[in-house]
Formats: structure tokens, sequence, C-alpha cells
């Protein structure tokens, strides 16, 4: 897969209008703050009490993201869509909500955007395989199949771990992870479940939205970190 870096600052080369869930989110507020700032025309979905939390600038969609016909109308004219509703800091004693919350909110994304005619779609999933939380490894990667079913140009974005405020007891972890990125045995493993800063995984949210994928495009935490976007599909 090559990699070409990107300059952040740089404005696009074209404006796009994208149809943001979970905009008011960990992640979806800053990336609805930065793709505001480049000049794209941005639509948030978000909850009745959460409406007063999406940045200036953004148009605001009141929804239920379990459930298309709350919002589908308001999809259009995007063409673009991300996808970042799920279960607030995952833990594996949640396997009941990621299958309530994450499976039937990325279904019902699915169905919205197909409908609306979307040119790309963005989704957050998670890197895998991993030791733990199999079950939401699971319902993500149903998601990258119910994307890839309904023909859609995706890009999936597959972290394990965002570090950033409120979540940041993993820091203690990354001396740990440097040692077993430097062993052969465990290189590979380390580094695909390797921790990412917010401010990186929001970089690499613009990068998706401003340079869409044809067919379907797998970004992982080595290219989260590095600050670059595929340009080719995996």
């Amino acid at each position: 897969m090559e990699l070409v870096e990107r300059n952040p600052s740089a404005r696009p080369t074209r404006i796009r209008r994208v149809f943001v869930t979970g905009g008011t989110g960990y992640l979806g507020r800053p990336l609805v703050q930065q793709l505001v700032a480049r000049g794209h025309r941005v639509t948030a979905l978000v909850r009745e009490a959460s409406a007063g939390g999406v940045p200036p600038g953004a148009t605001v969609t009141v929804g239920n993201a379990l459930d298309a016909s709350t919002y589908a109308p308001s999809v259009p004219p995007a063409d673009t869509f991300v996808h970042l509703v799920g279960v607030r800091r995952p833990s594996p004693f949640k396997n009941g909500a990621f299958r309530s919350i994450d499976l039937v909110a990325i279904r019902a994304s699915v169905e919205a955007a197909r409908a609306s005619g979307i040119d790309h779609f963005v989704y957050l999933s998670v890197a895998r395989p991993a030791p733990m939380m199999r079950v939401y490894q699971e319902v993500r990667q149903a998601g990258e199949s119910m994307i890839e079913a309904a023909g859609l140009n995706a890009t999936f974005l597959r972290p394990w771990y965002v570090l950033g405020p409120g979540h940041r007891w993993p820091y203690v972890l990354i001396p740990v992870y440097a040692a077993l990125e430097r062993i052969p045995a465990t290189h590979a493993g380390a580094v695909r479940l390797g921790l990412v800063r917010r401010v990186q995984m929001v970089r690499a949210l613009v990068n998706a939205v401003e340079h869409p994928a044809t067919g379907r495009c797998v970004v992982d935490v080595a290219a989260i970190r590095a600050g670059a976007d595929p340009d080719h599909a995996a």
C-alpha cells in the first residue's frame, strides 16, 4: 500500500459535503471543527439534548442514530458519510451495548447512505485480530461487511485505542509498546494494536474525507500515526 504525505494545513482541492453521525462525540466534535475550518459543508447528526454541542458553522440534524428514517431525508446533498456512533469507552463488559448500539447504528447509517447515493463512506472500525474485546471486533467487522455489501466506496480506519482527554490511563503503556515493537516476535502485533493520539485520529479522518477511496481502503495504526492516507484500495 503506497502512502503519500499530506500537508494538514493545505486547503482542500475540492469542497466536500459531509454528513457526520456522532458529531458531538470524542472524535466527532474536533472532526467537525476541522472540516468546517477547512471549508467543507458539514451536517452533524445529534440527539436533541446534544444539539448545542455542535461546533459553529455546521448544520444540525436532530435524529436517532439507530433509526435511519429519523434522519435519512437530511443526508442529501452530502457526498461523504462519516460514521462515528458507538459505545463510549469500549470495554469487555459492554458486549450487549456493542450489539444493541454499534451494530444497529452502522446498519442504519448504511441504509441512509445507500438511499442517498453517497459517494464515499468513512467508517471508524477497529484493529484486529486482538486478544481481547472479541465482540467489539466482530461488530465492527460486521459493519465493514455491511458497507461492502452495499457497494459503497469506503475507507475503514482501524485504530485500537485513541489517547486523549479522559482517555489517558494507557499512556503508562507507551514504554511497554515501545519495547514490544523492538522485539521481532511481538513487533507486528504491537504495531497493529498500537496507541494513537486523538489529534492523529482526527487528521486521519480529515484525510479520508478529502481523499476518498475508490473501492475499499484500510487505514491502519501505522498510517494513522504517520499522518498519511493510502491512495490505493487494500
